[in-house]
């Protein structure tokens, strides 16, 4: 015969604690929710008995007492895009870090679904951290002028960012071109509407200006890998030699419908990308790109975030980036 199943513990409570370690419960929320804020002998002995009891604090108790959540909203408009894996991680090694939960939500890059999602975040959360997001200025600012806002590859003013050098990158990437031999080169546009796409393609025009290579604009396209197998066709029509993609992914879909195709890379033509994704260099030929310090980004994101939280000024600064030379760029021939 099983015997009954026993009755879950009720959970202890601020009260319990308080009750062991010989404090008010008054006592005990500053020293769990404020370390600092009471003698470090009291502090030890209600973190013992907190210890002891298994006591978690109530994040909704706790908002009502402090006024937050204790929480960090991150939207991105992409979660299969490995680019964005990077962010995640870095984001939460600084809200771990601190004793922030990070809440992780995708708008699948639609401007109302995003819209949307945000609205929901804003209720929880205690700021937000909009990566690679496609919303109006308005909105924006609407939800900054609400709760601290970081801006990951997008630039408003008045509005915290975390942004890439994507000047340096860029050009170095069309001089690795130009060493190359090629004077004509395609730039794959990213999404409609998107900040960081429209900046690297105004870099793009700058470095090939400076030597006087033929440049041309393509898109907006979707930022993946059937985006970019979509224009193998015009890639092998056109006379172009040398192709940027927006993004590794659009570079590596390119590449793919190239050779299906009866195309050779970098024969017929070079391709290179953006980011350094995970697997741009496992796939063959590796892919050239340039890479963006992911990890970075979403730890300066967080870290402004918290720095706002505190009432102190965050001072912005680029994130370096580096060309990453591979096999799918080569000689024109």
């Amino acid at each position: 015969m099983s015997r009954e199943a026993e009755a879950p513990r009720p959970a202890a409570t601020i009260y319990d604690v308080a009750a062991r370690a010989g404090v008010n419960p008054s006592t005990v929320s500053r020293a769990l929710s404020k370390p600092g804020r009471v003698s470090a002998a009291t502090e030890a002995r209600i973190r013992r008995a907190a210890e002891e009891l298994d006591f978690r604090v109530n994040p909704i108790a706790r908002a009502l007492l402090t006024g937050r959540t204790r929480t960090i909203g991150l939207v991105v408009a992409d979660a299969t895009n490995p680019a964005v894996f990077g962010i995640v991680r870095g984001a939460e090694e600084v809200a771990s870090a601190q004793d922030y939960t990070l809440v992780i939500a995708e708008s699948r890059g639609d401007p109302d679904a995003e819209v949307a999602t945000t609205d929901r975040l804003l209720l929880s959360v205690d700021g937000l951290i909009l990566a690679t997001t496609r919303l109006p200025d308005e909105r924006i600012r609407s939800l900054a002028a609400r709760k601290p806002v970081v801006l990951v590859n997008r630039r408003l003013a008045g509005v915290d960012a975390v942004l890439p050098d994507v000047e340096s990158g860029v050009t170095a990437l069309v001089a690795h071109l130009d060493a190359l031999g090629h004077r004509s080169v395609v730039y794959l546009a990213g999404a409609q509407g998107s900040w960081i796409s429209e900046r690297r393609w105004a870099a793009v025009q700058r470095a090939a200006a400076a030597r006087s290579m033929s440049v041309a604009q393509w898109g907006p396209h979707a930022p993946t890998i059937d985006g970019g197998r979509a224009l193998a066709p015009r890639i092998l029509d056109e006379s172009h030699t040398a192709v940027v993609a927006f993004n590794d992914l659009m570079a590596i879909g390119a590449m793919q419908a190239v050779v299906q195709r009866g195309g050779a890379v970098p024969g017929d033509v070079s391709i290179a990308g953006f980011d350094d994704i995970f697997g741009s260099e496992f796939i063959v030929p590796a892919l050239t790109t340039v890479r963006t310090p992911f990890e970075a980004a979403g730890r300066n994101a967080a870290g402004a975030l918290l720095q706002r939280f505190d009432g102190v000024s965050w001072e912005p600064e680029l994130l370096g980036t580096e060309l990453i030379v591979r096999d799918s760029t080569g000689l024109r021939r």
